[in-house]
């Protein structure tokens, strides 16, 4: 399972939002250029950057201070590790900018739900550097950062995009922020068993137990950490042995 520590830029600073609310951050005073090098540092084989400012203006509500983009092209640039990019991008021009910037993916949510020709399109294109969103709230996929819900179901909406060359689909359960972990490693579990996509899972690793109990959910293939990893919930060194450590045999009951 590879572990993916998470920055998620908000004016340029390193921030935690609950359920998606920009009016709400909680603000960590880190530099996000030596946070990156920390996770490389730690053994990190991979990190994703969320552009929040990005999401803010591709949804019409851009902030006074615009986008992150220069500062995470300089997270790309130093960081030491590939960057997988999230936030905002709404168009396959902006995931070519991206991937051109050197990112080793980008993830899509919102665009796939408006546009999934162009998710197809982009993931024909740049196989294996395409991550699909699938934000879920209450039973169906979110999009317009978490704001808008869709007409579609979980099920289905991963079930239009299965033959195209993915990277992985990166499942978070909105409800996680406040809600009950068990019914989210339920959700987890139903949609990475529903897929031959690979699997990320977001948003429900806090602690270490959070994530020996993912790792025993098929077809899981990461997860992304972040909020944990700034209050020092859970530290970048153990869950990466944690993740690490082969899984052991399951009993089969009958």
């Amino acid at each position: 399972m590879i572990i993916y520590p998470t920055i998620e830029l908000w004016h340029g600073h390193c921030v935690s939002l609950t359920r998606g609310r920009l009016d709400e951050p909680v603000i960590w005073h880190v530099d996000p250029l030596a946070k990156a090098r920390d996770f490389a540092a730690a053994g990190a084989s991979w990190m994703q950057v969320t552009d929040f400012d990005a999401v803010a203006t591709a949804s019409g509500t851009e902030g006074p201070e615009g986008d992150n983009a220069a500062l995470i092209e300089e997270i790309i640039r130093t960081a030491g590790i590939p960057v997988q990019v999230a936030g905002g991008i709404r168009s396959l021009a902006r995931a070519r900018h991206w991937l051109e910037a050197g990112a080793g993916r980008v993830v899509i949510g919102t665009a796939a739900v408006l546009d999934p020709a162009m998710v197809l399109e982009a993931a024909k294109y740049h196989p294996d550097q395409i991550v699909l969103a699938v934000d879920v709230y209450q039973g169906r996929v979110m999009s317009a950062g978490w704001k808008e819900a869709s007409a579609f179901a979980p099920l289905d909406f991963l079930a239009h995009f299965e033959a195209a060359p993915l990277a992985a689909v990166l499942i978070t359960d909105i409800d996680a922020d406040v809600g009950d972990s068990d019914a989210t490693l339920g959700l987890v579990s139903g949609l990475a068993g529903s897929t031959r996509q690979p699997v990320i899972a977001s948003g429900m690793v806090r602690t270490l137990d959070d994530l020996s109990r993912l790792k025993y959910v098929g077809n899981v293939a990461g997860a992304v950490v972040g909020r944990a990893l700034f209050n020092r919930t859970l530290e970048l060194e153990e869950a990466l042995a944690l993740a690490a450590e082969p899984t052991e045999p399951q009993a089969e009951f009958r």
